[in-house]
This record gives structure tokens, C-alpha cells and sequence, in this order.
């Protein structure tokens, strides 16, 4: 439960759902009210009659009583659910927020690991699974609570402490007991429908983002006939969830039944004694009766908790820590190389690929580093990009350690384009401006000429559409686009990974004549392959 009330918390929203709170106390405790006015006033006013004061018996007061607990209890149904499902709502919004940060947040190596239909997951099923907790599990269970207790003072004064214990005390225990053996029953049941719903979900991603490669292989069938199996397991699950949920409101119902009977055999005795009269017992009855309405949603919370609990363990897991706020941008200094790696070493998976890496990069210098594939040329370059964590060694951009640097000062001095990049979709010119949103359009076009690209885009526009993951550009145009991207925030220096990969020569070479003509004075550190680029370069460092 400890994971459930850290979301809770992170939700937010605390004033919408208090107040939906107020409302839903309010709800209970009106129709209790009303039950219980309801019972006492027909059976006084028969009482009345019966010993010929009717006359005399104030029928007016107790009737507007009546219609206000009814036109009141249904204007605060109508306010708590508005109320709380609009603070739910915003709170959603605002975990959502926060585990996308979470994931922007999160160590390289993680997003690398991490799959786009578990992230999708993450940011959409999860979420969705934690809107029961507000609205099926603290606001319920918080006015439940609420509710027993004031009507054990309030029947306290009305009738004697005994009956008074008996009806709020019997409800309590029956809602404890029958939670507690309905959640111990439905657990796991719970557990296992969520995690067959979650893997039905990334089983028809997946199948649908990579619907092309798998009936080129002719595993299409294969993975579509899994994806209808785990839906088979979720849906099996489901229904034996719902039995469950049937079996558990088939118990309410039955001790329900116990306690109104023990009520009215306990009035019948107080009213055969003398100790209480008939009208108050009528009301001890109904009020019995109504506060049934409190445990009505333990049945719908015993069949989600489990699913919960496992959103729960997996968003606060991803949840952004906090941090310290940023201090100001150190001032460059003039007489340092633009960046310096001394003594760098680098690891992947625990393995130390790289030792002892050193590197001094000046403006408008061009260094290349070369070596066999697997050698720890892209691992050298996130962690000179300060995406990884080096295994060793010391990193300077211009004068000052990274850590000296806030992120967002870094960024701005600091581009990479890895040699797989993401591109999100949009229009052409929203997808340069990622990061720059002042780009004007003489600067996109620039950029685009650059790297070989306005030819190919300039029928289209700028405010042409680019699909998923640059759906509708090739590999290499999408590399292009991304180094494009880069070049508008004009950085002080440019990492690149395999930026000419799969360009013919001709491509490959305005590419390189646009990099430099674009940022004269940057410094560029390139990873490839091909020699042309290593001919290029300034300098060549070799991983081998």
C-alpha cells in the first residue's frame, strides 16, 4: 500500500478531491439522515393518530426536513461527482507529466532498454489503472469511516450506546472482514488479469509497428495468435474476477440482513422494555438500512486493488526524483579547448570497453574516431555527449567540469545525433524546432540546404507533415533531418555518430561542406566508418 499512497500523493489535486471528499460525506450521511428521519416521522405521526393528538403533531417540519435531505443528497451526488472526477481528471494529467519526465530522466542506458510499447504502457494503461485510487479506494474508504462514526454518536444520542455499537460497529466489522477475505481471494486474480491485459496491449503494439517485417518472415500468424491468447487469459481472468466481485456482494447483502435483523430484534426488546420508544426504533432501522450505502463500493475496490497495486509499483518507479535547483551557467573560458576528455574510461554492461581516453577539441577542429564495430565508439560518445556515466576519467566542456554545468546551459552548448535518432512527428518545422521553439524559417531552410535535404522537402514545405518516428523520410534523410535539427541550435560543439551511413559519396560530401559552413567555428567529433569522413577530419583517434 506504501507505492499506492506515494501516487496518491504525487497526483496532486488534494483541494478538488477534498472537497469531493466533503460531498460524498455529505451523500452518506444525508440519505442515512433522510432514511432515518423518514422511519421516525411516518411512525410518530401514526403514533400520533392512534392517541388522537394528531392535531397537535407537527407535520410540517419534519416534512421539510424530508424534502430537503432529498433535493440536498442529490444536488451533493451531483457536486461530488463532478467535483471529483474533474480533480481525478487533473490529477492524471499531472502523473502523467511526472512520469514523462521520469522517463526523460532516466539513465541512458535504461531508455535504451526500455521498449516504446511498455513506455506507452507506462504513460497510458498504468495511469489508467491508478484512477480507481482516488475514486474506488481513499475517498470511499475515508468517508465510509467517516460516516460509521458520526452515526454511532448520532444513534448514541437517539437511542443507547448498544444499539448504537451494534449497528455502526456491525457494519465496520463486516466491511473489514469482507474486504479483507475479498481482497485476500482476488488478489492474484487481479495480478493476472492486469498483467494480461498489459501484454495484450504490447503484443498488438508491437505487432502492428512491425506488421511489415513479420509477414516478410511469415511470423504474422505466430504473433497475432498470441496476441489473441493473452486477450483469451485476460478476459478468463476478468470473469472470475467478476465472480469473485458477485461473491462478495452476495456477503455484504447476507450480513446486511443479519445486522438489520439483530437491530430490530435489539429495538423490539428496548421498546417492550420501555426504553425506547417506537418511532426511535423505526429510525434505528432505516438508518441500519441506509448505511449499507457505505460499503457499496468495497465490491468494485476488492476486483481493482490488485491492479492497483501493480500500476502502482511500476509508476512509482519511474517517478522523477527530485532536484536541487539549477545554479547559473559557469562563464567559458577563452584559452580552454572546447571540450577535454583526460584519462577517459568508458563500460557497457559491466564489460570496460574503452581505457585511458584522451582528447582535446578546439573550434572549428574536426576529430573522427575510427575503429571495428563493437570497439566503444558510440559508448565513447555518449559519454562525451553526458549520457552515460564514464567508468573513469575527467570531462571539461570549455574550461568547467560537466557537472559544473546545469542540463539545460549543457544542451545548449553541447548537440549529439546518435545514428539511430528519433524523430516526432508533426510538421517539418516543428520537428527542427525541438528544443528551439524561436526558430524562424530562413534559419530551418538554411539548415536543410546544409545537409542536402530543402531539394527533396522544398515542394512540400515546412509545414508538411512528418510521420512516426520520421515515417515518409529514408534512413539517411532522417539522419540528415536530425543532423539539420542540431545544426539550428548552433552549438559550440556537434557529436555525431555515423553521420554519412548509407549516403552516396556526393550526399555524404555536401553534407560535410554544409557542417562547416554552418558552424564555422564548432568543433566537431564524429564516429564512422567510411574514409572519406576519417580524410576530412582534422585529427583521427582510433579505438582499436
Amino acid at each position: 500500500m506504501g507505492d499506492i499512497w506515494r501516487v496518491f500523493r504525487a497526483m496532486g489535486a488534494a483541494r478538488g478531491l477534498a472537497l469531493g471528499g466533503l460531498l460524498g460525506l455529505s451523500v452518506l450521511a444525508m440519505g442515512a439522515a433522510l432514511l432515518g428521519l423518514s422511519g421516525w416521522f411516518i411512525t410518530a405521526a401514526s403514533a400520533a393518530g392512534m392517541a388522537g393528538i394528531g392535531i397537535a403533531f407537527d407535520f410540517f417540519r419534519p416534512s421539510a426536513a424530508v424534502r430537503a435531505l432529498a433535493m440536498g443528497r442529490t444536488a451533493s451526488r451531483y457536486g461530488e461527482r463532478l467535483v471529483t472526477h474533474d480533480a481525478t481528471l487533473k490529477a492524471l494529467v499531472a502523473l502523467r507529466l511526472k512520469l514523462f519526465q521520469g522517463l526523460l530522466r532516466a539513465p541512458f542506458e535504461r531508455l535504451e532498454r526500455l521498449r516504446g510499447a511498455q513506455a506507452l504502457n507506462r504513460l497510458m494503461a498504468d495511469v489508467d489503472a491508478l484512477d480507481g485510487v482516488p475514486l474506488r479506494l481513499i475517498l470511499p474508504v475515508a468517508t465510509g469511516l467517516a460516516v460509521l462514526a458520526g452515526s454511532f454518536f448520532v444513534l448514541w444520542g437517539l437511542t443507547d450506546l448498544w444499539l448504537a455499537a451494534w449497528i455502526s460497529g456491525g457494519w465496520l466489522v463486516l466491511g473489514l472482514v469482507s474486504g479483507a477475505l475479498g481482497i485476500r481471494a482476488s488478489l492474484g486474480e487481479s495480478r493476472r488479469a492486469e498483467a494480461a491485459r498489459q501484454a495484450t496491449s504490447e503484443r498488438i503494439i508491437g505487432l502492428l509497428r512491425a506488421r511489415a517485417d513479420l509477414a516478410v518472415t511469415g511470423a504474422l500468424g505466430d504473433r497475432r495468435l498470441r496476441a489473441i491468447a493473452a486477450d483469451a487469459r485476460r478476459q478468463s481472468a476478468r470473469d472470475r474476477l467478476e465472480r469473485r466481485g458477485r461473491a462478495l456482494g452476495a456477503a455484504l447483502s447476507g450480513g446486511g440482513t443479519l445486522l438489520l435483523t439483530g437491530t430490530l430484534i435489539l429495538s423490539a426488546l428496548r421498546v417492550d422494555a420501555g426504553t425506547l420508544d417506537a418511532p426511535r426504533a423505526a429510525l434505528a432501522l432505516l438508518v441500519t438500512l441506509a448505511l449499507a450505502e457505505a460499503l457499496t463500493p468495497l465490491r468494485r475496490l476488492v476486483t481493482d486493488l490488485g491492479r492497483m497495486r501493480i500500476a502502482a509499483r511500476r509508476v512509482v518507479g519511474a517517478l522523477p526524483e527530485a532536484e536541487a535547483p539549477a545554479g547559473p551557467a559557469p562563464e567559458p573560458r577563452p584559452d580552454a579547448p572546447l571540450l577535454e576528455a583526460r584519462a577517459l574510461g568508458v563500460a557497457r554492461a559491466g564489460r570496460v570497453l574503452v581505457r585511458d581516453f584522451d582528447l582535446s577539441l578546439h573550434p572549428g577542429e574536426v576529430v573522427a574516431l575510427s575503429g571495428p564495430s563493437g570497439a566503444g565508439k558510440t559508448t565513447v560518445l555518449a559519454a562525451l555527449a553526458r549520457l552515460t556515466r564514464p567508468a573513469g576519467g575527467t570531462l571539461h566542456l570549455m574550461g568547467h567540469t560537466y557537472d559544473a554545468w546545469p542540463k539545460d546551459a549543457f544542451r545548449d552548448r553541447l548537440g549529439y545525433v546518435a545514428q539511430r535518432p528519433g524523430l516526432i512527428a508533426g510538421t517539418l518545422h516543428a520537428a527542427l524546432a525541438l528544443g528551439q521553439p524561436d526558430l524562424d524559417v530562413a534559419r530551418a531552410q538554411a539548415a536543410l540546404e546544409a545537409v542536402g535535404l530543402w531539394e527533396r522537402l522544398e515542394g512540400r514545405g515546412l509545414e508538411a507533415e512528418l510521420g512516426e518516428g520520421g515515417a515518409g523520410l529514408s534512413g539517411g534523410e532522417a539522419r540528415r533531418f536530425a543532423i539539420a535539427r542540431a545544426i539550428v541550435r548552433n552549438p559550440d560543439v556537434l557529436i555525431l555518430d555515423e553521420p554519412t551511413e548509407g549516403l552516396d559519396a556526393v550526399s555524404a560530401a555536401r553534407l560535410r561542406d554544409g557542417l562547416r559552413r554552418m558552424l564555422p567555428r564548432a568543433g566537431l567529433i564524429i564516429a564512422s566508418h567510411q574514409a572519406a569522413d576519417l580524410d576530412w577530419a582534422d585529427r583521427v583517434l582510433d579505438l582499436a
